[in-house]
């Protein structure tokens, strides 16, 4: 049996960061391998303005080995960056008007094998979405934030379980179950 959750306390924009760090290594190597010959691997980030989605996808994404500029898809809607042996498309709803405004997008053209789709704001795109596997929420608490993460396809839980070994998080945990 596995864990399905894992919480965080995250206490600065440097806690967030190293989160997504740890989220791009925890990426399992058989996720890596079959995301080329598989499905792609849907993250979900979901959370109030600033509370730090961007900021962890951003840091996931060099994690990743992407290099250079790393924008914020808020205006553009959808950044694309060539990683390590994978893509990873960046997706930002935050300004769709509802699920009907995702056809216009085009991301079914992004569910392709070797792909990583980050998604910013999933619960504006609704059903019409692709599954996640893993999803976080991002939620302000006192000084910082409450990263909350979730399972939910056998590959989340292999990626939640390489998150649980990361000792560089261990300051952060607010459950040790």
């Amino acid at each position: 049996m596995y864990e399905t959750n894992l919480t965080l306390q995250l206490s600065d924009t440097a806690a967030t960061e190293i989160l997504g760090a740890a989220l791009a290594l925890a990426l399992p190597s058989e996720c890596i391998a079959a995301l080329a010959d598989t499905a792609s691997t849907v993250f979900y980030l979901s959370g109030e303005l600033g509370a730090g989605k961007t900021t962890c996808a951003r840091s996931l994404l060099r994690g990743l080995g992407v290099s250079g500029i790393v924008r914020s898809p808020t205006y553009t809607l959808v950044e694309i960056y060539a990683a390590n042996r994978i893509q990873c498309i960046h997706v930002d709803l935050y300004r769709l008007r509802g699920p009907e405004d995702l056809e216009d997008l085009g991301l079914r053209d992004y569910l392709a094998p070797g792909n990583l789709m980050l998604i910013e704001w999933p619960e504006r795109g609704g059903s019409s979405l692709p599954p996640a596997d893993l999803c976080l929420r991002l939620s302000y608490r006192l000084q910082g934030r409450q990263a909350q993460l979730q399972s939910v396809s056998p590959r989340g839980a292999q990626w939640l379980a390489n998150l649980r070994a990361d000792s560089r998080l261990v300051p952060y945990l607010s459950n040790l179950t």
